[in-house]
Order: structure tokens, then sequence, then C-alpha cells
């Protein structure tokens, strides 16, 4: 049997320039110079894009940095992208990226830091950017979000699977099934597993919430960040799959009528029909199956113009 080809290595370098290019290009949502960069990277996916959501100090962290181990130790290549709280001035934080514990000298992990900037739905304003770009240029991308509650549910727009991270015993457990990421996750993580009892309680729990709610095919697991437990078949789970097009397709026309209806304002997209009305006329578009970011902005500024 001939072996599997080698496979490309993170050109670190690059993938910085571009992130760069397209955070600093100007506050329009997608102007032509961004559009270039974002439209090829678009077209051109190499890695499955993951989101990691929960609340605050429920571990995510810890828990992303043992993902990315597992991914490494498979000679992956990974691209993390981690949205921090604002600082004061208005920068990240960083306080995500420390507790990651990552080998700062692998040349085939990139981490770059986002501040929310207070955007309650737990994503920095040019996520999709930074995702997309990385997605062209690693194997796994992994989102990481501030973790504000049942608001933060933009993460599931970007990617192929979100994870919500639970802790048992904090009194969330049940709370993640009410409407808002009930609606997002693909995916259910009861961290600490080494606290016993109580952490298998929790993912006892949910998994019989989610039996009467019909969800029964959400795997729920059970894993310790601290140490290790579980992590490997969490990693594996994550990183298994193919991209479903309908699904990225139809969160780009999403993202795009929010950030047209965010630059032009509600009283525009009302008076062009309404939020629904724009996402379905970009889905009856002849080029719905190719459609990049840039041709979905430049159909809702065409609608515009009239």
């Amino acid at each position: 049997m001939p072996e599997d080809p080698p496979r490309p290595r993170l050109d670190r370098k690059a993938l910085a320039t571009a992130l760069n290019a397209v955070e600093t290009m100007g506050d329009a949502p997608l102007s032509e110079a961004r559009a270039a960069i974002i439209d090829d990277a678009w077209a051109h996916p190499r890695g499955r894009a993951i989101g990691v959501t929960g609340p605050p100090g429920v571990g995510k962290s810890t828990l992303c940095g043992r993902l990315v181990q597992r991914w490494r130790s498979q000679g992956l290549t990974v691209a993390v992208l981690c949205v921090d709280p604002s600082s004061r001035r208005g920068g990240a934080l960083l306080g995500d990226r420390l507790r990651m514990r990552l080998d700062g000298s692998d040349p085939d992990v990139f981490v770059r830091s986002m501040a929310a900037r207070g955007r309650l739905g737990g994503l920095a304003p040019r996520a999709f950017e930074a995702v997309t770009v990385m997605r062209a240029a690693a194997d796994v991308v992994l989102v990481e979000t501030v973790g504000v509650g049942q608001s933060e549910v933009e993460v599931a727009d970007l990617v192929e699977v979100t994870a919500v991270v639970i802790q048992p015993g904090s009194g969330d457990a049940l709370q993640f099934l009410k409407a808002g990421l009930m609606e997002v996750f693909d995916r259910l993580v009861v961290n600490k597993s080494d606290l016993g009892a109580l952490a298998s309680n929790a993912a006892r729990e949910l998994r019989a919430a989610l039996r009467l709610q019909g969800r029964r095919e959400v795997p729920v697991h059970l894993v310790s960040a601290e140490d290790g437990a579980g992590i490997d078949v969490l990693a594996d789970a994550l990183a298994d799959g193919t991209p479903d097009p309908g699904r990225r397709g139809d969160a780009l026309r999403r993202l795009m009528v929010d950030r047209f209806r965010a630059w032009h304002g509600e009283r525009i997209v009302v008076a062009l029909g309404g939020y629904a009305a724009l996402v379905e006329a970009l889905a009856g578009a002849p080029d719905r199956d190719t459609m990049t970011p840039g041709a979905a902005w430049e159909a809702l500024e065409s609608r515009l113009r009239g």
C-alpha cells in the first residue's frame, strides 16, 4: 500500500499576515480588498472548524489545550481563535490563551486572541473573517468563545460542530437545554469528571433531558480537562466528519444579512422586506451553492441600490 502524502505544514507567517490584513482594512463590513482575501479563503477550505462555548470558569481553556495536544499527536495542524473579554483599553485580556498551556515552539499550532469588545454573542467583530482564513490554512480550527450564557449562539454559524461545556454542580446543566443554546449545540461536554458522582449525575441528567426533548442523537461526553480522562474520544469525535455545504451556505447568508443590518441599520432592512426576506433572496440566487461572502455582500448592496 502506498503511504499517504505528508500533510502540508502550517504557514504561520502567511496566516498572521492574512489575519492582520482582514482585521485592519477599515470599518466597512466587506470592502473590496477584504473580500478578495476572504473569498479566496472561503473557496479553498482545508480544515474543520469546531466551536467550544460555555460559561466562564467551566474550564474551556484547559479543555481546549488538551484537545489541541490530541490533534497534534495525530499530525494535524491546528489554528486556535480565542475570543477574550475586552480590557478597559479595548484589547483582549489573553487569559484563555495563557490557560491553554500550549507549546509555543510548535510550528504547526497557531493561536490568535481577539477582543470581544462587549459583544454579547460571545464573538469578536472580525471572528468570521478570522475563522474563514484559518480554515484555509489549518487542518483543525478551534474557536473558543468568551462564555456569557444563552446569548452566546453566534459561534454555530462559523463552525461545523459546536460543543457546550458544562460544570457539574453549578446549577447550569439543565439551563443549557432551554431556548437559545438548545438551537445550536451538537455535543454536550460535562467537564471535571474527576469530581466523581457529581459529574456522573450531571451527565445522566443531561441525557435524560435530551431524551425528553427528542434529541437522543446529541452525545454527552464526560471528561476531565485536568487529568485528560475522556479527552481523546471527544477530540476524535469533534474532528471527525465532513463539512455540510448546505449548513455552510445557510450560515453564510445569515451572517451577511446580519452584517448588512449592522452596517445600514434596521430601518433599511425593514424597507427592503425584512431580515427573513433578505436571507431568502440570497438563498434563491442562481449562484447560491457557490456564493462567496463578497458575492453575498454585493447582492445585498445591489438590492439596496435598487
